[in-house]
């Protein structure tokens, strides 16, 4: 699979223009997270029906006692889409909309302390990842799908399949997940997008952390396999939020067409 790679300076002028209206592998958990939908309990049992897995099974798979009856199941078994857009959802495809009219970034120039600690950290954690791994990590900027409409600010890019994501949390939430629980699910997606965005098949995710110098643990990583069922989800789910993201931008448009022609006629009348 080909790939845009934009050189540029993560934060920089031109690494916000190169986002701006693209659908972002850092947001595709929040694209991803619709609300009123199935939980993790429903989802198994209405999985493992769909695998053709009797009722008694498919309750045994998701730890139901009784078969369940929520509205939603039935829906999901029907074939229907459940779940609807979290408000979060609708307004980054707001922005976004916005964005690919205007060309330029909603955001642009703005950087949280949190945001500016990874920026100035992420070449102490690239150098100590090639010292521990003994690979060589290509600074790649944003890299984009073919067609422009996704991306993501891959930390770096390992020869010949393989890219590198750096975090530099400081929650102890964080630090524990990784460290101690060996827990990366709440970067799974934006791990999964820049392997779906590059076509290659690993991705080595890292949480550097300064703070754990003095006991050799600086740097936690490990290598996150491709999952093509995984990316086989998230990409129908990405493509049904970049529909959403056009009708506003459709909306915007129409609305303004709509407005310049109501002043003229209020103007002439």
């Amino acid at each position: 699979m080909s790939f845009q790679v934009i050189e540029c300076e993560q934060g920089s002028p031109e690494w916000h223009r190169a986002r701006a209206g693209v659908i972002t592998a850092s947001m595709f958990s929040t694209v991803r997270a619709k609300v009123n939908g199935l939980t993790a309990q429903q989802s198994a049992y209405v999985a493992a029906l769909k695998m053709g897995q009797t009722e008694a099974q498919a309750r045994e798979a998701a730890g139901y006692k009784a078969a369940p009856r929520a509205e939603v199941i039935q829906r999901a078994l029907e074939g229907e889409r459940v779940g609807e857009w979290s408000q979060a959802a609708h307004d980054y495809a707001t922005r976004l909309a916005i964005e690919r009219i205007s060309g330029e970034a909603l955001d642009e120039g703005f950087e949280t302390w949190a945001m500016r600690r990874g920026r100035e950290l992420e070449a102490e954690a690239r150098m100590e990842h090639e010292i521990q791994s003994r690979l060589f990590v290509q600074r790649a900027g944003f890299v984009l799908t073919d067609d422009g409409l996704f991306g993501a600010s891959a930390d770096g890019l390992i020869e010949p399949d393989a890219g590198a994501e750096y975090k530099c949390f400081l929650g102890p939430v964080k630090l524990r997940a990784f460290w101690l629980e060996n827990d990366v699910s709440s970067v799974i997606e934006q791990c999964q997008g820049g392997l779906w965005i590059t076509g290659r098949r690993r991705w080595h995710i890292g949480l550097y952390c300064p703070a754990l110098a003095s006991v050799g643990k600086q740097l936690w990583w490990r290598v996150v396999e491709r999952d093509d069922e995984f990316i086989e989800a998230m990409e129908s789910d990405l493509l049904e939020f970049k529909t959403l993201v056009d009708q506003y931008e459709a909306k915007f448009r129409a609305d303004a067409t709509a407005a310049a022609g109501s002043i003229l006629t209020l103007t002439t009348a």
